[in-house]
């Protein structure tokens, strides 16, 4: 049976006949079909008695009629209208040559330079991994941002979130990631945002330099919310498919919370009971089966995740942004007022942590990395006080280091969103920092010590 089974499974996803129902009723955004019994996630063709076709997915059935909801407008629907079964398994295709491409959650390209040769097609709803399956991870992936590879280093295979508010500076964050990184292809999806950001983000934030190694899949705010989902799903297959090939491949997904507000909608729409905030259940059931795709496994190849969380009003207890941030592997904290200080990238490292930090760097720069943070804090604590002249200098060595080196490191953790920072210099540049105030702080302990001992 082993040489039979490619033949098997590719049998086995194929629509066996013609099955083809009809429309009943148009309820919000779903349209109800008598005899169409066929497989939740389906996709299928809605035939206009004017000859024109649609495409749509199946989202749920109630007895003997199916739940279908479009990936397009409703707009043009009539009773009677023939619903034909396309394909039971949903895929989506998949080739290198995608790379520096544009492409809509069906794998279309929509940049404008011609179609894509395709040469495999990709599960967009893969069987889970299995965590015996997955190996540790122990690579460093360096990104080109001195805040990310010096404070939360990122492995090869982990996924990371990116906490932020709108206009941040979260999309600008990406881009440089994007240009900077150290893997092998980036796939960029780009889920509910305006029409107008996608172009500046290819153009501006990405650069042609980034869109070469990248495939970029967009989904807009007024697409169907089926099609915001689909692109998330779309860009895991693109990135599975290099992973399989041996490539490490950086993910990154802007904005996870567009894609819990499309499940949102669809859930809602079949009936779905609302829960927290108005998410339905089956919304924090998909988040996860979505973001365990990235990681490693057996084998050549990783999938790096960086997904962007939008978080409403700042607040990062809101139920997406806790929801994500118990399945990931770390979190980056993007700070409003290090934002309106012109502070970029505006990473606050206090906040933020990378779970794998400690496997991927050495000892010394972990040793580095606390000092600085340890300067962060309790510059934090007497920060107050400094700006309203109460602080009285001389009182403690490590806040006296920590108010002189704040210039410093305020200069190690800023760049330009198009500087791409070396690795090894930006270590270099953590390294110095600790040592000088290391070497401060002794002093300061000294003469303290000295000066006690002379009164």
């Amino acid at each position: 049976m082993r040489p039979l089974a490619n033949e098997i499974e590719t049998l086995r996803q194929s629509q066996p006949m013609r099955v083809t129902g009809r429309v009943e009723a148009l309820r919000g955004l779903t349209i109800i079909v008598s005899g169409l019994p066929i497989p939740v996630g389906s996709l299928v063709m809605i035939e206009s008695a004017v000859g024109s076709a649609m495409p749509g997915e199946v989202v749920g059935f109630d007895g003997r009629t199916t739940t279908v909801m479009t990936l397009g407008q409703t707009s043009g629907v009539r009773p009677g209208d023939v619903v034909r079964g396309e394909q039971p398994s949903p895929t989506v295709p998949v080739s290198e040559r995608m790379l520096g491409r544009v492409i809509d959650a069906m794998g279309e390209p929509i940049d404008g330079r011609g179609p894509i040769r395709m040469s495999a097609r990709g599960l967009l709803s893969p069987e889970p991994t299995s965590p015996m399956a997955r190996t540790r991870i122990v690579s460093r992936l360096t990104t080109g941002v001195r805040a990310i590879d010096c404070f939360t280093t990122l492995g090869k295979g982990q996924r990371i979130g990116v906490f932020a508010g709108p206009g941040v500076g979260k999309s600008t964050l990406m881009g440089s990631v994007a240009r900077g990184t150290s893997a092998d292809v980036n796939v960029i999806a780009l889920i509910g945002e305006r029409g107008r950001e996608v172009r500046e983000f290819i153009d501006d934030a990405l650069g042609e330099a980034g869109l070469a190694r990248s495939v970029v899949v967009v989904a807009t705010s007024d697409q169907s919310p089926l099609m915001r989902i689909r692109a998330a799903h779309t860009a895991s297959a693109v990135a599975e498919h290099f992973r399989d090939r041996g490539s490490d491949v950086m993910l990154m997904m802007d904005s996870i919370t567009r894609y819990a507000h499309a499940l949102r909608q669809v859930g809602l729409a079949v009936g779905e009971p609302p829960a927290t905030k108005g998410y339905t259940p089956s919304v924090f059931a998909m988040l996860p089966r979505l973001l365990e795709r990235a990681g490693t496994r057996t084998g050549s190849g990783t999938i790096t995740g960086v997904y962007t969380i939008l978080v409403e009003g700042d607040d990062m207890t809101e139920p997406v942004a806790d929801a994500a941030r118990g399945v990931l592997d770390g979190h980056i904290i993007l700070d409003r007022a290090l934002a309106q200080k012109a502070h970029f990238p505006a990473i606050d490292v206090l906040d933020s942590v990378s779970r794998v930090a400690g496997d991927v760097t050495d000892p010394e720069h972990i040793a580095a990395r606390q000092e600085i943070l340890r300067l962060l804090a309790t510059h934090k604590k007497v920060e107050d006080l400094v700006q309203i002249g109460a602080y009285a200098s001389g009182s403690d060595p490590v806040a006296d280091t920590a108010i002189e080196l704040k210039p410093s490191i305020d200069a190690v953790l800023q760049q330009s969103p198009h500087a791409v920072a070396p690795f090894d210099e930006a270590r270099k540049q953590l390294l110095a920092l600790a040592q000088r105030s290391a070497q401060t702080i002794l002093a300061r302990q000294r003469a303290a010590h000295a000066g006690v001992g002379a009164a």
